[in-house]
């Protein structure tokens, strides 16, 4: 909270700041304040005078965190394959800019997903909110459906629940769940926060069940839903929430390098 906060100086009432976000009328915010539901900065404020500095204070109310800068633009992309995860490819492939046209802001791709890999992408704006979440010390969960080769048998998903051995290491799938078995194809559901390159098509390569089609249905707090593959929509404000209260729990780390890997 800025050295204004709980004062009548400088900076804008918080309860005109939460109008004004659209959390409710300046009456229920009122009313939410009092009741200690809304914190600035992680310290919970009930005086009615306070005023904050929207642009650099954190708020959230009853701990789903608020956007308070109307210039960021949180943006869902159902990614349809053949297109690399790049706002501009050099090699002349395919991009992520087609999608983007409709906004004028420069947005950002959260993470990667392959070329070959279709799904849920986050673009955005928010430069900080995308480097917390792509970084591979935070371990944002994903889940993923594969359609692979073959019969799976229920010991080949716990296998994958108990970690296995791939050539850059051991890995764990957080959750593994057999959808649909076939004599000649299956789907199974993968939950991961791992970042590394083309880890499912790898792990389940590696139990020898080789991945044909793969797509990302979940990003952390956020579903794909029926979002049809090659449309793009910007995010509720429900989903905005959710998606910077998870940013802001993390303990923002030091920004990853260019060269981040596809994580699918």
């Amino acid at each position: 909270m800025t050295a204004a906060a709980g004062s009548e100086g400088e900076g804008v009432r918080l309860q005109k700041v939460l109008a004004n976000a659209g959390v409710a009328s300046r009456r229920v915010s009122e009313q939410y304040i009092v009741e200690g539901r809304v914190r600035v900065n992680g310290q919970v404020v009930t005086e009615l005078g306070s005023r904050i500095d929207p642009a650099s204070d954190l708020v959230d109310v009853d701990g789903t965190a608020i956007q308070l800068d109307p210039t960021k633009r949180y943006v869902m992309l159902n990614k349809p394959t053949g297109v690399v995860s790049s706002m501009k490819d050099e090699n002349g492939r395919p991009d992520l800019r087609r999608f983007t046209k409709e906004w004028d802001e420069r947005l950002y791709n959260v993470g990667r997903l392959d070329a070959e890999t279709s799904g849920l992408l986050v673009l955005t704006n928010d430069g900080d909110l995308a480097h917390v979440l792509a970084h591979p010390s935070f371990g944002v969960t994903k889940v993923y459906i594969a359609k692979v080769e073959g019969r799976v048998a229920p010991q080949t998903i716990a296998r994958l629940t108990k970690g296995i051995e791939l050539e850059d290491g051991p890995i764990v799938a957080d959750k593994a769940r057999l959808l649909d078995a076939s004599a000649g194809s299956s789907l199974v559901e993968l939950t991961l926060h791992s970042g590394r390159n083309r880890i499912v098509r790898r792990m389940m390569a590696a139990v020898g069940h080789p991945v044909t089609e793969l797509v990302r249905r979940q990003f952390g707090p956020l579903h794909l839903g029926t979002l049809p593959a090659g449309r793009a929509r910007e995010l509720t404000t429900v989903e905005r929430g959710a998606l910077l209260t998870v940013a802001r729990q993390a303990d923002a780390p030091s920004r990853p390098s260019a060269d981040d890997e596809a994580d699918s």
